[in-house]
């Protein structure tokens, strides 16, 4: 039960977060990565954040014999990349680009009832559904 108000917390920290920086408004990424127009580097600083306040933080929590709220670490075992890694990226890339929206965001953004984020989650779900019946095959 403690495990999962503390992800609760963790989680609306998040979207606190992404609400804070701006990176629910999926013109701000859109922006990000027009470079040859009127480039806004936003998302760089919100990334180099995340990665200054994680990285260090990482090394520490690694150090310790178990997680607080868990019975072990739930660390990715396969280090080799596949194509079915490739598309998926290429597929987030794609759908990030042209949308504005990552997942986070787009779950964010779902509380605003915006038909744009309303749309792109239910694609996303869609998206989940069909490739979890596609790997079963």
């Amino acid at each position: 039960m403690k495990g999962t108000i503390v992800a609760a917390i963790a989680g609306a920290v998040f979207a606190l977060g992404l609400v804070i920086s701006g990176m629910t408004d999926p013109g701000r990424v859109t922006a990000f990565l027009d470079i040859g127009g009127h480039w806004d580097p936003t998302l760089a600083f919100v990334m180099a954040g995340a990665i200054a306040v994680h990285a260090p933080l990482l090394r520490g929590v690694l150090r310790r014999a178990r997680p607080v709220f868990d019975a072990k670490f739930h660390l990715p075992r396969q280090h080799v990349i596949e194509p079915r890694l490739i598309v998926g990226a290429a597929l987030f890339g794609v759908g990030w680009g042209l949308s504005g929206y990552c997942p986070g965001p787009a779950l964010v953004s779902v509380g605003t009832t915006a038909a744009p984020a309303l749309v792109f989650v239910g694609a996303m779900i869609a998206g989940i559904a069909v490739t979890r019946v596609a790997l079963r095959r």
